[in-house]
């Protein structure tokens, strides 16, 4: 029969166990921190602030296009009879492109002409007039001044020669007038044949044989195609109106194409504009831009340039060689344009810049003083005094230095004033750095295993 185990026992076996549980509490609190100093550990990331070389970047994206393209329209109205081009084709300057019916504007000429002759005829005839006006005025001057015509006689000689002479004049003008439109009936034939304005390829070709066109004179004409120097191509990219101040003419940047993965290719700042596009004007998401033109200067689009020394116009795919890229109007791509670089700075880790509210902690300063006692009315700076610092750990506590900053690049800051290379500045976490962390807090630096130490602090 099993023995059985008294009260008193049982209850001394219980208490060895809660004393020993207890123990190891106090033990593994003691050595990570939940019991003790009171103040509470931060668990911080550092880094060290280097002299270093900082490039500001501006980064935009955009579209290809070529840095010389000509628009195309008619300036008369008509049908297409010859088109010799097809799109993708060389053409050089003065190349047949495009040949209008002209019978129409032929017509337009012929009858010019015809107007121009009856115009002249007419000014003989008022020429012979203000001849024969002129003998009887002389004439009936002569038997005026003898007394052999009454003055009212001499008086309408006198004005038939005056308006033989002013029909004559108006014969003149009207010669000139004819003339006018002889000519302006001979550009407008003229211009039924149109031929290239630059050396290029045509870029778009957007008709056909046989399609009537609207010429430009009075309205918008119809665009039939362009031609575009396709070896000299640039990128034009949309950069915000933050940024677009601190980019200036002659600016390096480095290109890179959506179709052309892990290739950059060096470029250069041609053009900024002064006139703004914005999007959704008048809206939360309204958007100010300023278009921005980089030149790509690595060799691009080749295959047209031979074609252009070597004035041939076959299709460009026969003469197509080399890695050099083949860049297409419309392709999209992102540049990142350098503004300004300073050697030799001063630079932490961007997010080891912070702001912190100097009236804030001036006020927090004057409670811990006055041992929480100070009145509601304190005399405090009562405004923000926002201010840019950073955090170095020193002697295992957080120290608050205020910075004045310079440019920065995608990883780093230039610091001005504040701090000197070789300290220990506190990157993180970013809870910490930005909000949580006061200074003189007790601070420890994350172990390089990743573990963090676990402290706490009693109130």
């Amino acid at each position: 029969m099993p023995s059985r185990k008294s009260p008193t026992r049982r209850l001394v076996t219980l208490l060895i166990v809660l004393i020993v549980i207890v123990v190891a509490v106090g033990v593994v609190g003691k050595m990570t921190g939940m019991f003790g100093s009171g103040e509470r550990t931060t668990v911080v990331e550092t880094d060290d602030a280097e002299v270093r070389t900082i490039t500001q970047v501006v980064t935009a994206s955009g579209k290809i296009q070529p840095e010389t393209e000509v628009k195309i329209s008619p300036d008369v109205s008509g049908e297409i009879i010859e088109l010799p081009i097809k799109e993708g084709d060389f053409v050089r300057k003065g190349d047949l492109l495009v040949r209008i019916k002209p019978d129409f504007y032929q017509a337009q000429v012929a009858q010019s002409e015809a107007s121009v002759l009856q115009a002249k005829a007419n000014q003989a005839a008022r020429r012979a007039d203000v001849l024969n006006a002129e003998l009887e005025y002389n004439r009936q001057k002569e038997l005026y001044n003898a007394g052999a015509i009454s003055k009212s006689d001499f008086d309408a000689a006198e004005n038939r020669f005056r308006t033989a002479e002013a029909n004559f004049e108006a014969a003149l003008y009207s010669v000139q007038i004819n003339e006018a439109r002889l000519s302006e009936s001979r550009e407008n034939l003229s211009k039924t044949i149109i031929h290239a304005p630059i050396e290029g390829t045509i870029s778009i070709l957007n008709v056909e044989l046989g399609e009537r066109v609207v010429g430009t004179t009075q309205m918008t004409g119809t665009e039939m195609m362009r031609v575009a120097r396709l070896d000299q191509m640039e990128l034009e990219v949309d950069v915000n109106e933050n940024d677009v101040v601190n980019v200036l003419l002659g600016d390096t940047a480095a290109v890179e194409i959506d179709a052309y993965q892990n290739r950059s290719f060096r470029g250069i700042v041609t053009e900024i504009a002064n006139s703004a596009r914005t999007q959704g004007q008048g809206t939360q998401e309204q958007i100010t831009n300023f278009p921005v033109k980089i030149r790509i200067l690595d060799a691009h689009n080749t295959v047209y340039g031979l074609l252009s020394n070597s004035g041939s116009s076959a299709g460009g795919e026969t003469l197509a060689s080399s890695n050099d890229p083949n860049f297409r109007p419309g392709m999209s791509g992102t540049v990142d344009i350098f503004t300004e670089t300073v050697e030799g700075a001063v630079a932490v880790p961007i997010q080891a810049v912070t702001v912190r509210d100097f009236a804030a902690i001036a006020r927090e300063k004057e409670r811990a003083d006055g041992d929480d006692e100070s009145p509601a009315g304190s005399t405090g700076p009562t405004e923000e005094d926002l201010r840019r610092v950073v955090f170095v750990m020193v002697d295992g506590k957080a120290e608050m230095v205020e910075v004045e900053t310079g440019i920065s690049d995608d990883t780093h800051i230039v610091v001005t004033r504040g701090l000197s290379a070789g300290q220990k500045v506190i990157t993180g976490p970013y809870r910490a750095v930005s909000r949580t962390l006061r200074p003189d807090d007790p601070v420890e630096v994350r172990s390089g295993d990743g573990s963090r130490p676990v402290v706490l602090t009693s109130n």
